[in-house]
């Protein structure tokens, strides 16, 4: 079947997956907080930055390639980390690590995912980045980074912006719980959804297995909630000198929204920043990742990431115009896993790479370098 006569852009994966999973995993996936208006600003916002086409430039082969902290890539994406992806696809740590490593792309496994670091080593490629909610209990600390850097892991992410449970209204209304209990009213659900029953019978019932070896059993949590933060404490300053003293390789800061804090963060020894306001699941007042991208990046010159919002090759572009030299996806490769199994990855990549090259022909760019030159005024 050619993939993309049937699913040619990344809405057609969105309305697939909603077909292929229960509907209370839909929901933890696609849901943000609030009345969910940050989630539609990222959207909107994105919408709002044009560029100029530009003519006679004859045939050029544009090249999609882009470099972060001294590493080339194809393109510049990677898979943002997600909590209990194996909730959302079975077994979906180890496919979405696994199509990194074949595209040569990052590949961020979170604190509460439902695989440990160990389990995903032997299917990771040279770009694995493990994102930390960082444990109160220095020595639970030390030991986690070092089974990440033991496991393959180059890249250390402090997550700064979950300080406190977010609401996820949708989630909550949806029956979902931490960890998640198979009630009737879910059973019924996963009874309509025969292939994400079938898998998540064969890999057993996802749970934070990294955090269950510190945290045992755990109850009594709201809803909304993970088992993460019986562990985490809200970081700080000191706290991050500490991982940055702790760890041996690239360490960046993911939930970075204002220009203010770039100068201390760049001081502390971080890598890279990566803007993000959680994709809307956190802050329903906060602002679009890429109104704050050209502040922060005329604030600092360290290399920035951003993600929240993107799902075109257009949207790379635009964020890449404004100054960004990464985008991050989280929920779009789970809507393509959940669509197409194993091979949804992949051909997410195909469809925002063919997209990247149709509009850079479309501005006469053979690279990404001058898209901001394209910028409407």
């Amino acid at each position: 079947m050619d993939l993309h006569s049937t699913y040619p852009a990344l809405s057609d994966l969105r309305t697939r997956a909603r077909t292929r999973i229960p509907k209370f995993v839909w929901e933890f996936l696609d849901s943000a907080t609030g009345d969910e208006r940050t989630k539609a600003r990222n959207r909107a916002a994105l919408d709002q930055i044009l560029f100029q086409p530009s003519i006679l430039h004859g045939e050029i082969t544009p090249d999609t390639s882009a470099s972060l902290l001294d590493q080339s890539f194809p393109l510049p994406i990677g898979i943002a980390p997600v909590g209990m992806s194996g909730l959302i696809w079975p077994d979906a740590e180890r496919l979405l690590a696994a199509a990194a490593k074949r595209l040569n792309i990052p590949y961020c496994l979170s604190t509460v995912a439902s695989q440990t670091p160990e389990a995903i080593a032997p299917h990771l490629g040279a770009h694995g980045w493990f994102q930390m909610y960082p444990p109160r209990d220095t020595e639970i600390r030390k030991d986690m980074l070092a089974r990440a850097k033991r496991a393959g892991f180059t890249t250390l992410i402090l997550t700064v912006d979950v300080p406190v449970a977010s609401r996820r209204e949708r989630q909550v209304r949806s029956g979902l719980t931490t960890p998640p209990r198979l009630t009737p009213r879910l059973l019924a659900q996963v009874a309509m959804r025969p292939a994400w029953a079938l898998g998540t019978l064969q890999q057993g019932m996802p749970r934070m297995r990294l955090i269950d070896e510190y945290a045992g059993n755990l109850t009594g949590m709201d809803s909304t909630a993970h088992a993460g933060y019986l562990l985490r404490t809200s970081p700080d300053w000191d706290y991050l000198h500490w991982l940055r003293d702790h760890w041996n390789g690239p360490f960046l800061v993911k939930g970075v929204m204002r220009p203010e804090d770039t100068p201390k963060l760049q001081e502390a020894g971080v890598d890279a920043l990566w803007i993000s306001n959680h994709a809307g699941r956190q802050f329903d007042a906060a602002p679009a990742t890429i109104d704050v991208l050209p502040t922060i990046r005329a604030a600092t010159d360290l290399p920035l990431i951003v993600d929240s919002g993107f799902e075109t090759g257009l949207d790379i572009l635009r964020a890449h115009a404004l100054g960004a030299d990464f985008v991050m996806m989280g929920r779009g490769f789970h809507y393509a896993l959940a669509a197409l199994g194993a091979k949804g990855p992949d051909h997410l990549i195909d469809i925002l790479q063919k997209d990247l090259i149709a509009n850079m022909g479309q501005m006469g760019l053979e690279t990404l370098d001058p898209v901001a030159n394209c910028l409407m005024p």
